[in-house]
């Protein structure tokens, strides 16, 4: 099948890859499934909407994964072809953490720039 989007990492200035990181280190495995499925299919049938994806903002949106620890998001943007993987986090609320939202945004700014 072929895909709509290539998906990518954010890259820090230092290299880091702050979402891989996130999945390697505080997702368990079995919700590393769970996410990377949502992604393939968003990477699959680009552009979508609710439930699985939700436009957080201009060029924002949200990948909404529901797993064992509780409800996950990525974060993205899109350039060109490319899904770029922002942020990711656990929601613990019903609302998105100011200071989620708030990394997402600075990071989509430095990647669309």
């Amino acid at each position: 099948m072929k895909t709509v989007l290539d998906v990518r990492f954010y890259r820090s200035a230092s290299a880091d890859e702050p979402v891989r990181i996130w999945l390697k280190e505080e997702v368990s495995a079995e919700a590393r499934r769970a996410i990377g499925g949502d992604i393939k299919t968003v990477q699959l049938g680009w552009p979508m909407g609710m439930p699985l994806v939700r436009k957080m903002d201009d060029r924002l949106w949200e990948v909404r994964s529901s797993i064992p620890e509780g409800i996950a998001r990525v974060m993205f943007t899109t350039v060109k072809q490319d899904m770029v993987l922002l942020h990711g986090f656990v929601k613990k609320s019903d609302k998105t953490p100011k200071a989620d939202l708030a990394v997402a945004k600075k990071r989509r700014d430095e990647v669309i720039k």
